[in-house]
């Protein structure tokens, strides 16, 4: 989805980064780019990044932040869910650990099984560890892309 003045989705990810770093967040660390299919009833691709951010904010505000960037860049919460959008900025990890409140939950509760959510995580934080499982984000994307060989059948003794 394009946005006035900035341009497509990968233009979008790029301004939205310039943006938080004006809200008084550091980014330390950003991914590349990749592509993906909308997981929902979109029909488009969708650009997908992953970013190291600092902030003394807490996770409430901090999520409350980044529906305001959102909202800065024309999204819109009404209607149908996983409809197209022009910004979709989820919370995957925070160094506090695990979170949970009635609006949020950290860890994301599908970063595990979405390839371009820990492809871009990986990258720019590999040893990260996941709170639930403890493995790191290397390790869960390395187990959610590598293929793996099915089992053998076994033969019946005869």
């Amino acid at each position: 989805m394009r946005v006035p003045g900035i341009g497509g989705p990968r233009a979008v990810l790029r301004a939205a980064i310039e943006h938080i770093a004006t809200r008084g967040i550091a980014v330390d660390a950003v991914s590349r780019t990749v592509s993906s299919a909308p997981v929902g009833p979109s029909h488009r691709r969708y650009a997908n990044s992953a970013a190291l951010v600092a902030s003394d904010r807490g996770p409430e505000a901090m999520a409350t932040e980044m529906q305001a960037i959102e909202r800065a860049f024309g999204r819109r919460r009404r209607g149908q869910r996983w409809r197209a959008r022009p910004l979709d900025i989820d919370l995957i990890l925070w160094s506090g650990g695990a979170y949970l409140s009635d609006r949020l939950a950290i860890p994301h509760p599908a970063f595990r099984i979405r390839p371009f959510v820990l492809g871009p995580a990986a990258e720019i934080a590999p040893l990260w560890r996941d709170p639930s499982s403890g493995l790191t984000l290397r390790q869960l994307s390395t187990r959610l892309t590598t293929p793996r060989p099915l089992p053998r059948a076994r033969t019946p003794i005869a």
